[in-house]
């Protein structure tokens, strides 16, 4: 093992070692440290806000009196931005000397943001201890965000409103992946969500895929969709199937909030097999995209009354089948997002919304990327979204993996 790779080794366990003893806002400074045992300088760790629209580097309380902040970047226009878009990491030639990295931040395959630094030499034992580095920081990050405030607050561009604050609280990681399938949602507007909220999960050789609409914008709708998910979720954790745990959600909304009601599909897919089963709740159906065409009124089925009122009808939920093709997509949404308008009252619509997904999945995009644009792009549509716009993209995936992609040295 050469002297590189040992001190590496020891930065990062001292890195790790020293954390544990420290609060979130003194993790820069020690990671500066930490770097600076390689040669490696100018090291800023920059977290993707809210929206995934920017890249806002972290506080660094003991930066030497003088030395500018570092700048908040554009994800679309930035050689970070490219590395956060892509999750591949990224050498060009510093302007102030040297060699500038960019790493994607990787909880998983959920993006959390970007590592900067800078070195003269980056080396291949070098970019092994900058890509250790950049997991470790993201450990360190979410294990101490959960009780801090500090990771939360740097997010964020604006106030959230309280039902979006509650709403929040309740979502999952945005994206994940297991052996045969990947799982990516989007949600706006972020800081002022009311009714929307999804959820995904994976149990055994199972997704379970969730999302919601509850009636209204207010905290009311907030309190109404958070009582839904956990509703699910205990359903879930207890081993209800399909019927049961959407009839579970049902009564709860029934008797909690009587004046309410929540459109929404509960889906299972195995894994294994690609067996689609959902129930659907009054909700709009879900889209199917197979060799990149829509497969117009494939998922759709009789519809159902929304959750809340399923128990006055006295009807039992239907649980509905499909069997999936490999590298299918399936689409969960909310009618915020195909009755978007603009200014001059066009409609994004449903060929709009399908479109822009079957485009950038020929063109190669990840679905978190595809997801992440897509969203963007129905916020310039209608600057001013008048309904929650909630969207989850899964995509089944038997047989060998792709390789991971080969960073790009340039």
């Amino acid at each position: 093992m050469d002297e590189m790779t040992i001190v590496g080794f020891r930065a990062l366990d001292e890195l790790l070692h020293e954390f544990e003893q420290v609060g979130l806002g003194e993790v820069p400074e020690l990671t500066r440290r930490c770097a600076a045992l390689l040669g490696l300088r100018d090291l800023t760790i920059y977290l993707a806000d809210v929206q995934q629209d920017v890249l806002i580097p972290m506080p660094q309380p003991e930066a030497p009196e003088g030395d500018r902040e570092p700048p908040v970047l554009d994800i679309d226009d930035s050689l970070a931005g490219w590395s956060y878009r892509t999750a591949s990491l990224r050498v060009t030639e510093a302007e102030t000397g040297g060699l500038q990295l960019w790493t994607p931040m990787m909880d998983g395959v959920e993006r959390m943001g970007v590592l900067g630094l800078r070195g003269d030499c980056l080396d291949a034992p070098t970019l092994r201890f900058c890509r250790s580095l950049a997991t470790l920081l993201t450990l360190i990050v979410v294990s101490k965000g959960s009780h801090s405030d500090i990771f939360t607050g740097v997010k964020r561009r604006e106030a959230m409103h309280l039902p979006a604050e509650m709403v929040w609280a309740f979502l999952p990681p945005r994206t994940l992946q297991a052996q045969n399938v990947l799982s990516t949602a989007v949600l706006e507007p972020a800081y002022d969500i009311g009714g929307d909220g999804f959820d995904h999960s994976l149990i055994d050789h199972t997704l379970h895929t969730t999302i919601l609409d509850s009636m209204g914008h207010d905290l009311k709708a907030g309190l109404t969709t958070s009582v839904a998910l956990a509703g699910c979720r205990n359903a879930r954790r207890s081993g209800a199937d399909l019927k049961d745990l959407t009839g579970s959600v049902d009564d709860t909304l029934a008797a909690e909030f009587p004046d309410r009601y929540c459109t929404g599909i509960f889906a299972h897919l195995d894994l294994p097999t690609g067996e689609l089963t959902w129930t659907n709740a009054g909700h709009p159906p879900p889209l199917l995209i197979r060799d990149q065409r829509l497969m117009h009124g494939a998922l759709e089925r009789p519809s159902e009354s929304p959750l809340g009122l399923g128990t006055f009808t006295g009807h039992e939920r239907q649980v509905h089948h499909e069997q999936l093709q490999p590298r299918d997509r399936v689409l969960l949404y909310t009618d915020g997002v195909t009755e978007a308008r603009s200014d001059s009252g066009e409609m994004f619509g449903l060929d709009t919304f399908a479109d822009f997904i079957i485009r950038a999945t020929a063109a190669g995009e990840p679905a978190y990327e595809v997801l992440r644009r897509l969203i963007h792009s129905i916020l310039a549509h209608h600057h001013q979204l008048s309904d929650d716009a909630t969207i989850v993209l899964f995509e089944w995936q038997p047989g060998p993996q792709l390789p991971p992609v080969t960073p790009v040295l340039l």
